[in-house]
């Protein structure tokens, strides 16, 4: 609460940014010897807008943020900021803060030297200088700390340094390049929500790079997913989860049971079932339906569902997710409220809500 009070006021005191409109035009980066990281990549950030680049490790998400910095020259396609093409445009001249995961801190500089840097190179008065990092520092909170050193931190202040080094010079595009992967959990969900709290605030343009899928739909306003080199799906978190255009944006955001079914007029046949199908499909055939937890519930002995028992049940707090197992050894997820408990090896059956779902060829 504390840090949430000092950052607010911090914030009424500074400059509201200005976000610039960010574009990849058909970007392409090789590597040689047929190592393509980036193959077609297009996308359009909106001024303000944060986006999230999620996906596998090798899918070419920190690539594309790398080329936006300027740090890799890509073989073809553009990028621009606002309109101008930067391909020529050296890192330092394109507006940008950049947070990395390793905190990359002055050892004998002080916090708020080490803040003043940026501006120091940009030959910013000092007044000046000491003015606007004061001001960056109280932004993420630590405005107290501004007099020691970075070993006197905590890695999560020493990445709230670094936010704030990035913040100072006033950019018009901030690029967050996995900078939570080396906190702890705790510390991780409390500065991801004080950074979409402050970029929120002062409405940056952010590309923010992670492979963790509940960071990005925690923090962004749309989210693309990554896969070998191109955008597979792109959207707001809901439209990610709810309506995933293929079996692996369905499988890699939130979880899945995968269940054998067949495509019959326009739906899938599971368990005695027809659901609706969405996204990419075959027209026929033999195919996987993936189902989330949510959308399996228990119904009474009397109705209509699929025989089963239960394997174990864990407590998340507002739901808990029970696994049972079917006849033929299919392992099911199903997600419910809390107070709905089951004991092992009590005889279930279980039924599916009826929600279109995804589905891969078998």
């Amino acid at each position: 609460m504390t840090i949430i009070d000092q950052s607010a006021s911090a914030a009424s005191g500074a400059e509201r940014q200005s976000g610039a409109e960010v574009q990849f035009q058909r970007v392409v980066k090789d590597y040689g010897q047929g190592a393509r990281a980036l193959d077609g990549v297009s996308l359009t950030l909106a001024p303000g807008e944060f986006v999230a680049l999620l996906g596998p490790s090798g899918c070419g998400k920190t690539t594309a943020l790398r080329s936006l910095a300027g740090l890799e020259d890509i073989t073809s396609g553009s990028v621009l900021i606002d309109g101008v093409d930067v391909a020529a445009v050296p890192t330092n001249k394109r507006d940008l803060g950049m947070v990395f995961q390793s905190y990359s801190l002055f050892p004998h500089l002080t916090v708020l030297e080490n803040v003043e840097f940026g501006l120091r190179m940009r030959r910013v008065p000092a007044g000046e200088r000491r003015t606007r990092a004061e001001e960056s520092l109280e932004l993420v909170g630590l405005g107290h700390l501004g007099a020691r050193y970075a070993h006197q931190l905590s890695g999560g202040q020493q990445q709230r340094v670094a936010l704030a080094r990035a913040l100072v010079t006033r950019p018009r595009v901030l690029l967050l390049d996995e900078p939570l992967s080396a906190l702890d959990a705790k510390v991780r969900v409390q500065l991801r929500d004080e950074i979409r709290r402050i970029q929120s605030e002062l409405q940056i343009t952010t590309l923010f790079v992670t492979h963790d899928q509940e960071e990005a739909l925690a923090v962004a306003d749309r989210v693309a997913v990554m896969r070998a080199g191109v955008i597979e799906q792109i959207g707001t978190p809901e439209e990610l989860y709810s309506r995933p255009s293929s079996s692996f944006v369905a499988e890699f955001i939130g979880l899945s049971n995968r269940f054998a079914g067949r495509l019959v007029g326009g739906g899938v046949d599971v368990l005695g079932q027809r659901l609706p199908v969405i996204g990419q499909h075959p027209d026929h055939g033999d195919v996987t339906a993936l189902v989330r937890p949510e959308d399996i519930v228990f119904v009474d002995a009397t109705e209509s569902g699929a025989d089963a028992v239960v394997l174990a049940s864990s407590f998340l707090g507002p739901v808990r997710r029970t696994t049972v197992e079917l006849p033929d050894g299919t392992l099911v997820a199903v997600q419910h409220g809390a107070t709905e408990r089951l004991e092992v090896g009590e005889a279930v059956r279980i039924r599916f809500t009826g929600r279109p779902v995804p589905v891969q060829q078998r």
